[in-house]
């Protein structure tokens, strides 16, 4: 068997770019000899080096902890650096499974769309919600894009743009009872992490399909329905985003809920 092989020999054995088996040398966990016109000779001692390091690297370790892991590596070490490793695979494990939870909710939630009555006003309660909350008007849509990307850096951890109906607007009930339809107070994302809640209890809602405009019609249909069914008004206006254009570009495949709570009134 060689005793040596030129880099080239060693990129193609291992399917590694010469330019990371270079890297290896200059961070010291990989030392070639020189032979003639200063040309690198990796030594039987640099392929089992290359063995374990291919094997680290596959298993996710950083070129720290190899580095540090060749420096003095023991069944001991092996074990301990194992065990780090089990650990975070099993964090990793978690977060696949919350990931998978959050788009089966997500998928479950644009096939109810489907099914959801448009146009007709409704008495449900809902919980308590928890959420995050901006206290910034906006008038376009655009500017909302923004607010909405603010909440997110909230809790990084949430992906609520495709598929949620978790992200919507406020619109005061003083407003919404002098026909300002579509200005908005603020932001919010529905969100267990969040540190503002909106109160759980009856609320009236009514969801319509389309352009967001329809905010002038929907929403006066509404307050004229809970006058006339004796509702007391008691919160502001939650426009909630079930289907929005980061869904479908398809105007008329929006959907957009309308909801305040109610009470009835004596």
């Amino acid at each position: 068997m060689k005793k040596y092989f030129k880099i080239g020999e060693i990129s193609k054995l291992y399917h590694i770019g010469a330019d990371s088996l270079r890297y290896y040398e200059k961070i010291g966990i990989l030392k070639p000899r020189r032979g003639e016109n200063q040309y690198r000779l990796y030594r039987t001692e640099d392929i089992w080096r290359l063995n374990v390091i291919r094997e680290l690297r596959e298993l996710g370790f950083s070129m720290e902890q190899i580095g540090d892991y060749l420096k003095d590596h023991t069944v001991d070490t092996a074990r301990a650096m194992l065990e780090d490793e089990l650990r975070m695979i099993e964090a990793k494990q978690e977060k696949l499974r919350q990931l998978q939870r959050n788009v089966e909710e997500r998928v479950r939630m644009l096939t109810e769309c489907g099914n959801k009555e448009m146009g007709k006003a409704r008495l449900i309660r809902l919980p308590a919600r928890r959420c995050h909350y901006i206290d910034e008007g906006y008038q376009k849509d655009e500017e909302m894009d923004v607010l909405i990307k603010r909440l997110l850096n909230r809790n990084p951890e949430t992906l609520y743009i495709i598929g949620s109906n978790r992200i919507g607007s406020v619109i005061l009930a003083e407003n919404a009872g002098r026909g300002r339809c579509r200005e908005y107070s603020g932001v919010f994302m529905i969100d267990e992490e969040g540190d503002t809640v909106i109160p759980g209890g009856d609320y009236l809602t009514v969801s319509y399909r389309g352009d967001c405009r329809q905010n002038y019609e929907f929403l006066p249909q509404l307050l004229r329905y809970a006058k006339e069914k004796g509702y007391r008004m008691v919160s502001d206006v939650y426009e909630i985003l079930w289907v929005d254009i980061h869904v479908s570009e398809k105007v008329e495949e929006h959907i957009t809920e309308l909801q305040f709570r109610v009470e009835i009134f004596l």
